[in-house]
Parts: structure tokens; C-alpha cells; sequence
């Protein structure tokens, strides 16, 4: 049998000075055995591989050494050699997984009664203590409030959530954080020139990026790779090809290829990938982490792109040209797509078949406009009218369901059978004019445009536009009733997200006041209407006249007054009528 011991028991660390990272943590513990005020309970927790087994073995050497309590334990006494070599005696580790039962639990509390034989406590350390049952941790729970003298129980777990209130209201609890990678860097090549391997720093910080804060997985990589050390240096693409990771030049040539909506280089590509062994599922996860690395770079200061992205500086080089030819939302976009396919592919039975839909609907990139380009799409589509931000202002129209006009040399007559006495004139719908930037009656007719809701409309009618900019918006009213009508209820929120949409902003300050003696008056012409379609014109046929009944009192005629538009939007908006 061989005597080799993997790296990540030989390098874990016997005292709390050599313990990685949780600088908080060694503080707080030094100064308890240093002080003497040790707890009864203490719970661990954090990500795997973060030192919290490890940290409570170092806890019971420190109380249980023959020097002890001390912040260096000898490592040589009896009680250390056992800890060391996870001999029960005074230090019993449980694995919770395993031993979650009510019956389990009783167990260690029929034995917790038993003094220690070589130090000075009897200790408990409970591993992954969140997978006990309820009862069995409420058979822990008298003992962990009062537990007998020299008892101490270290409870670790990785999902504190699942650990009951009342257990966690009986400990001293310790949250041990994501081990840094600089610090993980560190490490390994402490590892690395003691243990003679042969690898580069730009592979060791490749190892500690994928291991996700947990020094255990860095090391455990390290010992794999370790293997290939020993004819060459260990470069990161040896790490990617053991992670099964495709390289980043592969993955840079195939997002050009998705970004140019090259459908069939792209397809190409993907099939060389996937006939060099990589399988859909890590192909996705790849490139979905290609992509982040790009929005990172697309939204990040340079300074922190290296620690984030885990790429060199000629690969950051070559994301930052890449970077331009998106925006952040399209970048979003595609990481959210990709997403989506990793769950079908996932569940699917033929999962290179979705593999393929997914790179050509990620080709795609010619539809997936600038995020303006969807605004004004969507604005369109729902029969609105928005406005780019950049001078001069444009107005586009989008009448709906009449289409707009086609040009006079693209009309071609079709023959048709004509009826007979039958006029037809066609008159194309209108189409707004352009305004321009300067014109306020442009800008106004522009902002009206973009209110969506039509009494809003009809009642800013009865306004004057004093000031339309992305700057700030000045209505004002004659009537005071008017402008209280505006400023009290929803009609101005409207008027500032029409004023929002129409310069491309968030915050335009729109003011509804009264009109004052120095306000220009505005003329605002009224937009083209459409003719009307003739109707077919037919002889007129002789009716029966009918006898109508005298009325038997003459009535005075009355004359009914003809109502503007305006006039009745004001009487339904007050309730109102004529008083003669």
C-alpha cells in the first residue's frame, strides 16, 4: 500500500498562525485561549473548503495540549498525536451525515458524562451538523445550554440556515468568509517550490479562480496537476484541458463569429469544439463565462479587471476591443440566452441538437438592437411616437392600422373591375414632419406625441408651451383650476414620462404654472387629417312622405349652441355647463 499522503492533508494547518485567510477569526480565538474564556458551544460556518474543520481541530489541540490552554501546541504531546491522527479519545469528530438520528444524538449525550483521559476537555466536534433531524437536535439542546464541566461542543456546518434558532442562540458563532485569491495564489506557491512542482503563476491564479474561495479544491487541483510538473511546466492551458475548460483564443474567435451573426463559421467552430471532446453543457457554461468576463471588462475599472476576470493582460486586451462592438445590454441579453439553453440542454435527450439552435439563435446578433433602437420598436409597435435625444429631434410616426405611404415611383396600379357610377380617391395617410431641434412648436407637438394617455392630450391642448428641453419643461395654463387639475393628479407624472422618452433621461423637471404677461405665445398648427374615402354614390329613391303631428301647443324654437372640443373636454373634466 503506498504511504503517499495527498497535499491537502499534508499542508493543512496545525496552528491558528498558519491557518489561510479568517484573519477575524484567528483574532477572536487567540484571544479566548489567551484570556481563558472559553465557550461551551461554538458554531462554524461558511463555503466548503474554508478552514472550518481544520480551525476547530486547531481549537481542540490548543485547549487539550499538555501546555495548554496555548495559541502553540506542541503537536508532539499524546493528546495532539490523537487529534492528529483522529483517534477518539478526548476529541470525537462526527460526521452529522451519517449520524442524524434522534438515537444518534443520545448516544453522544450518554457519553458526554465520561471525564477526559488525557486532556483537559471532553470535545465534540459535529461536522455538516445541519443534516440532524429536529428531534435529534432538540435531544442536543438541553446538553448545549447546560453541558457538564470540561464539555465543548464545535458545531461546523455549510448551511447555517438550516440550523435551528434555538441550537444557534446557544453558540459562539463564527463566519468564515471566501478565502481571497491573492491569498490562495500565495499559498500554492508555497506548496508548489516546497513540493518542487514546476508551474507558472498565470496557471496557479487560473487554479484559484476556479476554486471559489475554498483553499481544500485549490490544493487538491494542485496536487492533480502536479502529475504533469514533473517533464514540463504547467501552463494554464494544462489547468483549462483538466477542468475541461475550452481555451480563451477558441472561445474569442467563436464570439466573433457570434457577433458578426456569422451563422455557419460560427456552427463550424462549434462543431471542432465539440469533436475535440467537450460536451454541450461545458461548451454553454464556457461561454457564458466568456461573456461575463466581457461585461465585467464592458463595466469595470481597469484596475480591478485582472482579480475579477482571472485573465492575463494581452486577454483583457483583447476583450476591450471586443467590448465595443456591444453595449451592456446586449451583453445581459446573451448571458440570459445562454442561460436558457444550459436548462434545456440539461433535460434534453439530444442535447447537441439544442446545442447547435442555441449558437445560431446567439447569431442572431443583427436583431438584437441598441437598447434606443427596441425603445423606439416597442414606442411603434404600440402606435406611440418617440423621439431620439440628438439634435435635431425626429418624430416618428407609426399610424396604426393604416400603413405608412409608400413612395409615388414604388406605387403600381393593379386593374381592377370598377363598378359602375363609383368615384374612389385614395389619400395617403400623413406623416409627421421632422421638427426641428430650435422650434418649440415642433418639441411640443413632439411631447404631446409621447403622452399616452388622450385626455392628457385633449387638456394640454387648452396650454402654452414655454420651454421644452432636456433642461426642464414650462407649461402654463390662463385658468389656476387648470393648473391645479395638472400638478394634483397623474396627468403630470404622464408629461414627465412622455418629457423622459423624448430626450433619452430620467429626471427632466416639468413645471405646470400660470401664464404670466412675459410668456410667449406659441401657435401650434393642427397636424393634416386624412380625407375620407367617398362611398359609392347611388340614385337617390322618391320616399313616402310621411304626416307628421302638429304639436298641440306651439313651442318658441330653441338654438342650441355648437360645442368646440375643448369646450366639452373642459365641462366633462369640471362637471360643468353653459349658464346663459
Amino acid at each position: 500500500m503506498s504511504n503517499y499522503t495527498p497535499l491537502y492533508r499534508k499542508y493543512r494547518p496545525q496552528t491558528l498562525e498558519t491557518l489561510v485567510g479568517q484573519e477575524h477569526i484567528k483574532k477572536t480565538l487567540t484571544s479566548a485561549i489567551e484570556l481563558g474564556k472559553i465557550s461551551h458551544a461554538y458554531l462554524f460556518t461558511g463555503p466548503r473548503g474554508t478552514g472550518k474543520t481544520s480551525t476547530a481541530r486547531i481549537l481542540a489541540k490548543s485547549l487539550n495540549c499538555k501546555n495548554g490552554p496555548t495559541i502553540h501546541p506542541c503537536g508532539e504531546c499524546e493528546s495532539c498525536n490523537d487529534i492528529a491522527n483522529s483517534i477518539p479519545i478526548d476529541v470525537i469528530e462526527i460526521d452529522a451525515a451519517s449520524n442524524r438520528k434522534v438515537e444518534d444524538a443520545q448516544s453522544i449525550l450518554e457519553k458526554v458524562q465520561y471525564v477526559p483521559v488525557n486532556g483537559k476537555y471532553k470535545i465534540y466536534i459535529i461536522d455538516e451538523v445541519h443534516m440532524l433531524t429536529n428531534h435529534a437536535f432538540n435531544a442536543l439542546l438541553k446538553t448545549l445550554e447546560e453541558p457538564p464541566e470540561n464539555v465543548i461542543f464545535i458545531l461546523a456546518t455549510t448551511e447555517v440556515h438550516k440550523v435551528l434558532d434555538t441550537i444557534k442562540s446557544r453558540c459562539q458563532r463564527f463566519d468564515f468568509r471566501r478565502i481571497t485569491t491573492e491569498d490562495i495564489v500565495k499559498h500554492l506557491r508555497f506548496i508548489s517550490d516546497k513540493e518542487k512542482i514546476n508551474i507558472t503563476d498565470d496557471a496557479l491564479f487560473a487554479i484559484a479562480k476556479n476554486s471559489a474561495g475554498g483553499m481544500r479544491d485549490s490544493i487538491s487541483l494542485l496536487d492533480q496537476l502536479s502529475l504533469l510538473g514533473v517533464t514540463k511546466e504547467i501552463t494554464t492551458e494544462d489547468v483549462n484541458a483538466v477542468l475541461g475548460r475550452i481555451s480563451f483564443d477558441i472561445l474569442f474567435k467563436l464570439t466573433e463569429q457570434l457577433i458578426s451573426s456569422n451563422h455557419a463559421n460560427a456552427i463550424e467552430l462549434l462543431n471542432n469544439i465539440y469533436n475535440s471532446g467537450n460536451e454541450p453543457l461545458q461548451i454553454l457554461t464556457n461561454l457564458s463565462e466568456y461573456f461575463k468576463n466581457l461585461l465585467i471588462v464592458k463595466t469595470c475599472s481597469n484596475n480591478l479587471l485582472v482579480e475579477l476576470t482571472g485573465l492575463n493582460e494581452p486577454q483583457i486586451k483583447e476583450l476591450s476591443t471586443q467590448k465595443e462592438k456591444l453595449e451592456v445590454q446586449q451583453i445581459v441579453f446573451l448571458i440570459e440566452r445562454i442561460s436558457y439553453y444550459i436548462k434545456e440542454v440539461k433535460l434534453a435527450t439530444n442535447q447537441h441538437l439544442w446545442l447547435e439552435v442555441g449558437i445560431i439563435d446567439l447569431a442572431n446578433m443583427s436583431e438584437n438592437s441598441t437598447l434606443l433602437e427596441l425603445q423606439n420598436r416597442i414606442k411603434a409597435l404600440e402606435g406611440g411616437v418617440v423621439c431620439t435625444p440628438s439634435a435635431p429631434v425626429q418624430v416618428v410616426t407609426r399610424p396604426s392600422p393604416i400603413p405608412p405611404a409608400p413612395k409615388a415611383e414604388e406605387i403600381k396600379p393593379i386593374p381592377q373591375p370598377m363598378p359602375t357610377k363609383i368615384e374612389e380617391t385614395f389619400t395617403p395617410p400623413p406623416i409627421s414632419k421632422k421638427p426641428d431641434g430650435n422650434d418649440i412648436a415642433s418639441l411640443w407637438q413632439c411631447l404631446l406625441a409621447n403622452i399616452k394617455s388622450p385626455s392628457t392630450q385633449a387638456l394640454l391642448k387648452l396650454a402654452n408651451p414655454i420651454q421644452i428641453s432636456a433642461d426642464g419643461v414650462i407649461i402654463t395654463f390662463k385658468n389656476e383650476r387648470l393648473v391645479t387639475q395638472v400638478n394634483d393628479t397623474n396627468k403630470k407624472k404622464l408629461i414627465v414620462e412622455a418629457a423622459n422618452t423624448m430626450f433619452n433621461k430620467t429626471d427632466v423637471n416639468v413645471t405646470i404654472r400660470l401664464a404670466q404677461s412675459g410668456d410667449t405665445k406659441i401657435e401650434v398648427k393642427p397636424q393634416p387629417q386624412p380625407q375620407p374615402v367617398q362611398q359609392p354614390v347611388s340614385e337617390p329613391q322618391p320616399q313616402p312622405k310621411k304626416e307628421e303631428p302638429k304639436p298641440a301647443v306651439e313651442k318658441k324654437e330653441e338654438v342650441k349652441r355648437e360645442e368646440t372640443d375643448q369646450e366639452k373636454m373642459v365641462l366633462d373634466l369640471f362637471d360643468g355647463k353653459y349658464v346663459e
